[in-house]
């Protein structure tokens, strides 16, 4: 695909770039989507991977096109063992990829000391803010876009996700490749290229983040109700629905 726009970011990419390439890239697979995001951002683009079954699809379709990418996981230090088991597998099954563990600036005594005990339980929206947006604005200092797994079919919240998303909370260009895949599609590839997954995800665990915040999904439920379940929370916060017009796909 053209690259029409040069030396673009939040500030120039127009709504009528965001309409003029997400209607050029309707029909494109998504390691098309990838190469395009590459091609275009260059170093400029990062991938923020939470490491579950949408983040080992992304990372495989990445080292095709970027061997040596760069990716960042937030590190809350509350993460499931399990998750932190399958990052070491990716790393030694992609030894030139550059996986960064991104650290919060408060250490959990820290968090303590100054805000009480389990601040997850207390107050949900600081705890993610502390230990997930602000470092994550932190990492992505410098970088004009931003690779994400999200998915349309995984809540209404994320039902009119694009391709390319105008992100006003970190004010970057964010990239979806996988927006038309289905869980089906996901596992898919998966199982067809022998990649290494959360064993969680075969316990009922659909969506995984923080252990503490994090519980299993009942058949028939929402992929992310386990998610903060029983408080009126569905999101971390580093995805903001999406700004701009979509094209008439």
């Amino acid at each position: 695909m053209d690259n029409n726009v040069k030396q673009v970011d939040y500030h120039t990419f127009s709504e009528k770039n965001y309409q003029f390439f997400n209607k050029r890239m309707r029909y494109l697979e998504a390691q098309d989507v990838i190469k395009w995001a590459y091609d275009f951002f260059g170093e400029k683009l990062v991938y923020a991977c939470s490491f579950g079954a949408e983040g080992i699809v992304l990372i495989d379709m990445i080292s095709e096109v970027k061997k040596d990418a760069r990716i960042v996981f937030l590190d809350t230090h509350v993460h499931f063992q399990e998750t932190y088991d399958v990052i070491d597998q990716v790393k030694r099954k992609y030894p030139q990829l550059n996986i960064e563990m991104i650290q919060p600036e408060l250490s959990l005594e820290e968090q303590k000391e100054k805000y009480g005990d389990e601040l997850w339980k207390t107050q949900p929206d600081l705890c993610c803010n502390l230990r997930k947006n602000k470092p994550l604005k932190k990492a992505l200092a410098g970088s004009t876009a931003w690779l994400s797994g999200l998915r349309r079919d995984q809540s209404p919240t994320r039902a009119n996700t694009e391709f390319i998303n105008k992100d006003d909370k970190f004010q970057l260009i964010k990239v979806c490749p996988l927006i038309h895949w289905s869980w089906e599609d996901v596992w898919r590839y998966i199982k067809e290229n022998n990649l290494p997954y959360n064993p969680l995800h075969d316990q009922g665990y659909p969506s995984i983040g923080c252990e503490p915040c994090t519980l299993t999904v009942k058949e028939g439920e929402d992929h992310r109700a386990g998610r903060w379940a029983n408080i009126e929370k569905t999101e971390c916060g580093l995805h903001s629905r999406p700004t701009n017009p979509r094209s008439d796909s």
